[in-house]
């Protein structure tokens, strides 16, 4: 399988909600990087993060756009988060339903066919602005 169909592999089980078909494209010692936030590292703190997500958000991946390096060791994702804000996640503000609209960068390292780190960037301002409103 090439890395952009790796990519795309992933986005496409995000979108059906399938929580192990995600985890099945990722290396054990998974590297993400949580958007304004630290690094977590391994399967467990991924399907936890993920358990967390499913709680707390419904979204969907639009418009995706997957690049790669010549050797496929590197790939980057452009995309739209269409969610929503469904219940309370932590200290961020009250959830009710609330509805957004993001535009996402994801950056990837490759190794032995699987994910070995993701890197998630949005405006998070912007997020709290729209669930805000």
């Amino acid at each position: 399988m090439t890395t952009p169909d790796l990519i795309r592999q992933y986005y496409a089980a995000f979108n059906r909600q399938d929580w192990e078909g995600m985890l099945a494209l990722l290396a054990d010692d998974i590297a993400h990087d949580v958007n304004q936030g630290g690094r977590e590292t391994g399967i467990e703190a991924f399907r936890a993060f993920l358990a967390r997500m499913d709680r707390c958000y419904s979204e969907q991946v639009t418009q995706l756009v997957v690049m790669a390096s010549d050797d496929g060791s590197r790939a980057a994702a452009e995309f739209v988060i269409e969610g929503t804000y469904k219940a309370t996640d932590g200290d961020f503000l009250p959830a009710s339903g609330q509805r957004y609209t993001l535009p996402v960068g994801a950056f990837f390292a490759i190794r032995g066919g699987k994910i070995a780190r993701v890197t998630n960037y949005y405006n998070l301002q912007d997020w709290l602005a729209q669930v805000g409103a």
